[in-house]
């Protein structure tokens, strides 16, 4: 199978949610995803302002903005670079919302929402072919933790992407949250304190927890 023959099945797949059920889908996905970030005690979120068939997490967003240092994309040629979130949004190409445009650089966050539609074996994103993660991340002061958000669960156990594509710590289906990475390997901070990719090990464990588990 080659990335683009998967990347078609999960598109199929997304074709034939029902829209009757998205409420409820989005809803699964927002509550997972909030009780994560409670759990990781982190500072800087990049999300995504969804459109298509990526789950809305704009109440999260909301929510999560009040405490935590918000960002969101900006469109940048042919990928992105981050800005904080601030409103009023514009509509800008392709139906995207965007901030308004920031001239200081950001390349610090914590933690990135990153929206996908197929996940392959090597745990790296299927897109929809625009590459435009693949050339923001490498701009990064360091790898952030990276939660994969899918609107339906679409995996393949091959090896299908390429080695630039993202690879995911978490992934989120309206099933559950499943980790997607040992962590057998402490990381601390110079000053003791545990990072993300840590402290993201009480996540793992959350198999007796249906809402937690595919």
């Amino acid at each position: 199978m080659s990335k683009n023959d998967f990347r078609s099945e999960c598109i199929k797949q997304l074709k034939t949610l029902s829209p009757h059920t998205r409420y409820y889908r989005d809803t699964k996905i927002r509550t997972i995803l909030e009780g994560v970030l409670q759990e990781l005690s982190i500072k800087r979120i990049l999300f995504f302002w969804p459109m298509g068939f990526e789950p809305d997490i704009r109440k999260s967003i909301q929510y999560l903005r009040r405490e935590k240092e918000v960002y969101l994309p900006f469109m940048d040629g042919v990928s992105f670079k981050m800005v904080p979130l601030r409103y009023p949004l514009e509509c800008k190409a392709f139906g995207i919302y965007e901030p308004r445009n920031s001239y200081r650089k950001y390349n610090l966050i914590d933690v990135a929402i990153v929206p996908v539609i197929g996940v392959d074996g090597s745990l790296r994103r299927v897109g929809f072919g625009k590459g435009m993660y693949d050339r923001f991340f490498p701009t990064l002061k360091t790898k952030p933790f990276t939660i994969f958000i899918q609107s339906c669960a679409c995996r393949t156990k091959e090896n299908v992407c390429d080695d630039y594509d993202v690879q995911g710590d978490l992934l989120i289906t309206p099933h559950g949250v499943q980790s997607m990475r040992k962590t057998n390997v402490k990381r601390t901070s110079r000053r003791g304190r545990s990072r993300p990719h840590q402290r993201a090990g009480r996540i793992f464990n959350f198999k007796k927890d249906y809402r937690y588990t595919f």
